[in-house]
């Protein structure tokens, strides 16, 4: 069973319909929020709209974890470039994940690291990375695809300080606003897990422009590729 996390409704209501037409769903509300339990080429998938934010997208990622026992957490959505080679329009799969306004500097350490843990950086999964690539490679061979860290905060960054300060701290070639709290719940809950995000703004002084302009852009190439990942996984 897959769970899948979006924030937002735009984001995943593409694959809401594909689901309704494959079957019946199973619709529960927990902790505010509506998970929708069915199948998608075959695939059993549990899908779910967390919401903006870390505390919402850990909540999501915790139910999927410990009431439908999923065996793996695909988190979709869109983000900031960070890296200057990374386009709108363009993927990044993460490598890893890491919350960025994550700080207790003012007790020794460095910017992002979460104190009496084990790490604060969260491996994805190297078999669900495959599987995007190899799915991109087939289906969206125009856009381009970038595997790297991406990095987590409750903040929009629309600033070239801002982006510059996250850079330098914790690095990253993306950032966004649930990605490191799902991986966070992945991580202790033993999940595999991928993050997956298109970019819609760099991150800069235009963000706030580009952002609403390039958002439906930004979230067809992501569902794209989500829809084609569980067609791929039903085959094997």
């Amino acid at each position: 069973m897959i769970g899948i996390i979006a924030a937002m409704d735009k984001e995943i209501d593409d694959i809401k319909s594909m689901m309704t037409e494959e079957g019946d769903i199973d619709k529960k509300q927990v902790s505010g929020m509506e998970f929708w339990h069915g199948h998608l080429y075959e695939c059993e998938v549990v899908l779910v709209k967390c919401g903006v934010g870390k505390v919402n997208a850990a909540m999501a990622a915790e139910v999927l974890v410990t009431m439908y026992n999923v065996d793996s957490i695909i988190n979709t959505g869109i983000a900031g470039a960070l890296d200057d080679r990374i386009d709108i329009g363009d993927i990044v799969l993460s490598t890893e994940a890491q919350e960025h306004d994550m700080d207790v500097t003012g007790l020794g350490y460095r910017k992002g690291i979460i104190p009496d843990q084990d790490t604060s950086v969260y491996k994805a999964d190297s078999r669900l990375i495959q599987i995007a690539k190899d799915v991109c490679t087939k289906t969206n061979p125009d856009v381009n695809v970038f595997e790297g860290k991406v990095v987590s905060g409750d903040q929009f960054i629309s600033g070239r300080e801002v982006k510059k300060n996250i850079i330098d701290s914790v690095g990253g070639m993306c950032t966004e606003m649930e990605g490191a709290a799902i991986a966070h719940v992945a991580y202790m809950s033993d999940t595999p897990f991928l993050i997956i995000r298109s970019i819609s703004d760099k991150a800069n002084d235009d963000a706030d422009i580009d952002y609403p302009t390039f958002q439906k852009k930004a979230i067809r190439n992501s569902v794209k590729l989500v829809s084609g990942m569980l067609k791929e996984i039903a085959t094997m």
